[in-house]
């Protein structure tokens, strides 16, 4: 397998420290909100992954973060934590909002069929974690504290701070990229522990050795509790990359200034922005969507994995109503083919002749090179369209395609929706005798033709190993 790593900038053969093990961190949700399509889009994307290494062969313990408390509305150390902002917006106190949209994002996960992470948790339940951890750093030497403010990271002790996103930290000018605090010694240098300022009143506080009443910092959590639950050295993170420049280049050089240099993670997966209508998404612009949204318009959460799919991870994609359209049609005939199929599912798998299995490899392939979705869901259409794999083939390359792609398949109901050919018009059954005959003259130009004239009164024609099958769009 090959991933690209965002720490090298290279695609690079997938050898994980202790194989088949992997152990995979993804950057979760920050939940003060409702989770929206670009979120989904990402965690879709990590889905994919997961169910690929493990279909590679690997045993995946797949640990995801719930930012509770500490992100900031900036992504320097300025600004109100969301979680508050979020509380006071929906007139809730802060656990609750937590609660409340941490349930709305696990929701959208089942909907969207993502498999649950091996270990969810909440940075709230972790402070002690995370405190020992600044606490570490703070007697190696790498800290500083801004009174009333918090505890600081001093990046002048890290020679290769900008490594992961490719930062020249000597070209930085101050606030040239996040807004400056009062008292940082350096523009790169970032808060690991937070104090409440005089007349704050934060819901969400916790003593420290260094202030009664404190809190983590965004970058700490998730160093704090991957190294909890993976150890100190991780094969795999994920997580947008609008993470690179900061929060996930933070969260490098305090782990291994922690650890005494051991590389956090071997490989760096960072998934491209979703647009809605070619512009980032925004409430103010009304195109705020939810998993809610899509379903209120009449659209199956599978046509919208499907449309997440026929893009690139590392690609950035443009979500449209249009779009969404397509992949539901799309969805529909696949649902519709694989339910006709499931009528003759045999009890034993079948044996894959070499041109079905020609195509297995070319998905496969796909898939394991840096996980390739519009690559390998061209196969699957070539194979939906291929006349000589015959039906239970097909069901068995659907199904097997599906264990990386997480359509649901397998729980398809099998319908026979056939339309008997007495039922017919008499027109319809006259293109049905002569395309039968001109495939028996081997004419199949002829067929296709016929075949088009069928589907444009709104009959479909499958070529079966028993004849003729006919159903209504």
């Amino acid at each position: 397998m090959k991933l690209f790593n965002s720490l090298t900038h290279q695609l690079e053969e997938f050898e994980p420290i202790n194989p088949p093990q992997v152990k995979l961190y993804a950057c979760g949700p920050t939940v003060y909100d409702f989770a929206h399509l670009g979120h989904l889009r990402k965690y879709v994307m990590d889905d994919i992954l997961i169910r690929t290494l493990q279909q590679l062969g690997y045993k995946v313990t797949h640990v995801q973060n719930v930012t509770d408390v500490g992100h900031l509305t900036s992504d320097a150390d300025t600004g109100e934590d969301k979680i508050e902002k979020g509380a006071r917006k929906y007139s809730l106190d802060a656990y609750a909002v937590a609660k409340k949209f941490e349930d709305y994002f696990y929701y959208s996960m089942d909907l969207m069929n993502n498999l649950r992470p091996t270990i969810t948790c909440r940075a709230t339940e972790h402070v002690q974690e995370m405190l020992k951890l600044v606490e570490s750093l703070e007697e190696k030497g790498f800290t500083y504290i801004i009174e009333n403010d918090g505890v600081y990271f001093d990046t002048s002790k890290v020679k290769d701070y900008g490594r992961l996103a490719g930062i020249d930290v000597e070209q930085l000018k101050a606030g040239a990229r996040v807004e400056q605090v009062s008292g940082k010694r350096h523009v790169t240098d970032f808060a690991l522990w937070k104090f409440e300022r005089p007349g704050e009143d934060r819901a969400m506080v916790w003593p420290s050795k260094w202030h009664e009443r404190s809190f983590p910092g965004w970058h700490i959590e998730c160093s704090a509790m991957s190294m909890k639950y993976l150890g100190e050295q991780i094969d795999v993170h994920t997580g947008g990359i609008d993470h690179i420049p900061v929060h996930h280049t933070n969260e490098v050089v305090q782990s291994e200034s922690a650890t005494g240099k051991k590389p956090f993670s071997r490989y760096w997966v960072h998934h491209n922005f979703l647009l809605v209508e070619a512009e980032k998404m925004s409430k103010s612009l009304g195109n705020f969507f939810t998993i809610d949204d899509v379903v209120k318009k009449g659209f199956d959460p599978m046509a919208l994995r499907l449309l997440f799919l026929s893009a690139h991870y590392r690609s950035e994609m443009n979500f449209t109503w249009e779009n969404l359209a397509g992949a539901q049609t799309s969805w529909l005939r696949l649902k519709k083919l694989v339910g006709k199929l499931m009528l003759g599912k045999p009890e034993v798998s079948p044996q894959l002749s070499a041109v079905a299995q020609r195509y297995q490899q070319q998905f496969v392939q796909a898939m394991a090179e840096d996980i390739n979705t519009p690559e390998a869901l061209a196969v699957l259409w070539q194979v939906v369209k291929h006349e000589q794999i015959v039906d239970l083939e097909k069901l068995e390359l659907f199904l097997q395609f599906d264990q990386y792609l997480g359509l649901g398949l397998a729980k398809v109901e099998a319908v026979d929706d056939v339309i008997k050919l007495d039922s017919l018009p008499a027109q319809v059954r006259q293109l049905l005798t002569q395309r039968e005959q001109a495939r028996t003259e081997k004419d199949f130009v002829q067929a296709d033709r016929l075949r088009e004239e069928l589907n444009k009164m709104g009959f479909e024609v499958e070529d079966t190993a028993e004849g003729q099958r006919i159903s209504s769009h």
